[in-house]
C-alpha cells in the first residue's frame, strides 16, 4: 500500500502530525509513505525514518501535481484540508481520508466563546483519520528527528532553561518588558531560543546579565535549536513550534498562552508514560480568549490582558520546581 501524507506546514502543525507517519508505518505491513509539504518546510521532516519519500513544492503546484500522478497513490491522507489539499485530491483522483478539522467549533470558540470542540487532541485526531486502514494510536507521543551530521551547540554544561520568545504573531508572545521580568526572576543560566525576528529581543535581554542569558535568536539553525531545546533543564515557549518539539524530546515545558489556547486541542502533547512535567501558564476568566486559531497582529480588544496579565512569578516558581 502507497500512501500520500499531506501537511504543507507549519513547525508546530507538522511536529503534532508526526505520530499518524509513525503508527502508519508500524501498523500498516509493508506500507509506503510519501509526504508532501512546503519545501519552506523541509527542515522539520527531513530526516523522519517514517517516511519513504518526500515531495516538496514551492509555487508551483501544478509539476508538484504531475509528479504525485506517477506514483499511484492507493490514499491521500489529507492532515492539512484546505483548498490547495481539495485540489491535490481532485487532481489525483484517489480514495482519500481526512482528519476532523473542527472549522466550525473553532469559528464558534474563537468568535463566540462557545466551546463545542471534541475533547480530543489534534495529534489524536491526525491518528484516528487513519482507523478506516485499522491503526490506532501508540501512546508514544510526538516524533523529531535531527540529522545525525548537526553538531550540537554547547551552552552551561551545569544546565539552563530554554526560553523561546518568538511565536508567529505578535499576541502569542510575551512583551518584551514581560519577558524582561521573567528573566531577571529565573536565577539559572538562560539559553534564548528564536529565529532572525527576534535577534533584537534577544539581545536587549541578554544585556540583563551578559553571564547568564545567551542570545541565540537567528544564529541557528532550526535543527541546531531543536539540540539546544532537546539539552534545556526546562523549556519555556509561547505557542509555537518549538513547544511541540520541546515535547518531542519529553522536555520539563511551560507552556505560555496568549492569544490562542488548549481549549484548541492543541496543548502540549507527551508520550502516555511521560515523566516529563508540563505547566500551562494561562490568565484565568477572559471572556476574549482564545481570540484567534493561529494568533493576530494587535489585540483585538486593545488591552493585550492575555500576555500582559501573565503570572511572571508563579512562571518561575515552575521552573525552580521543575529543575
Amino acid at each position: 500500500m502507497r500512501l500520500l501524507f499531506i501537511r504543507f506546514s507549519a513547525i508546530g502543525d507538522i511536529v503534532l502530525a508526526s505520530p499518524a507517519l509513525r503508527c502508519a508505518k508500524q501498523q500498516i505491513p509493508g506500507v509506503e509513505i510519501h509526504f508532501l509539504t512546503k519545501k519552506s518546510m523541509k527542515a522539520v521532516s527531513e530526516a523522519n525514518p517514517y517516511v519513504d519519500q518526500f515531495h516538496y513544492f514551492d509555487k508551483d503546484l501544478s509539476t508538484t501535481i504531475q509528479e504525485l500522478k506517477a506514483c499511484n497513490f492507493d490514499y491521500i491522507i489529507d492532515l492539512h484540508k484546505n483548498l490547495r489539499s481539495l485540489r491535490i485530491r481532485l487532481a489525483l483522483g484517489v480514495p482519500y481520508l481526512s482528519y476532523n478539522k473542527l472549522s466550525v467549533e473553532k469559528f464558534l470558540l474563537t468568535k463566540f466563546q462557545v466551546n463545542r470542540m471534541a475533547d480530543r487532541h489534534i495529534s489524536m485526531r491526525s491518528v484516528d483519520t487513519l482507523a478506516p486502514l485499522g491503526v490506532s494510536y501508540d501512546g508514544k507521543g510526538l516524533d523529531y528527528f535531527v540529522p545525525s551530521e548537526v553538531s550540537q551547540p554547547v551552552f552551561f554544561p551545569k544546565g539552563y532553561v530554554a526560553l523561546v520568545i518568538g511565536a508567529s504573531y505578535a499576541t502569542k508572545k510575551l512583551p518584551l518588558d514581560s519577558l524582561k521580568v521573567l528573566c531577571s526572576q529565573i536565577p539559572h543560566p538562560i539559553v534564548l531560543v528564536g529565529g532572525k525576528e527576534e535577534v533584537a529581543d534577544g539581545e536587549a535581554l541578554a544585556l540583563l546579565d551578559p553571564t547568564r542569558i545567551v542570545n541565540t535568536c537567528g544564529a541557528y539553525s532550526l535543527h541546531e535549536s531543536a539540540l539546544i531545546v532537546q539539552k534545556a533543564k526546562v523549556v519555556i515557549s509561547h505557542d509555537t513550534g518549538m513547544l511541540y518539539i520541546a515535547c518531542a524530546f519529553e522536555k520539563n515545558v511551560i507552556a505560555i498562552w496568549g492569544a490562542t489556547s488548549p481549549a484548541l486541542q492543541v496543548e502540549p502533547f507527551m508520550p502516555d508514560d511521560s515523566k516529563a512535567r508540563v505547566f500551562q501558564s494561562i490568565v484565568p476568566d477572559l471572556a476574549c480568549q482564545p481570540c484567534s486559531n493561529f494568533g493576530t497582529k494587535t489585540c483585538p480588544k486593545g488591552h493585550f490582558a492575555c500576555m500582559q496579565q501573565q503570572n511572571l512569578p508563579e512562571i518561575a516558581r515552575q521552573v525552580e520546581q521543575m529543575w
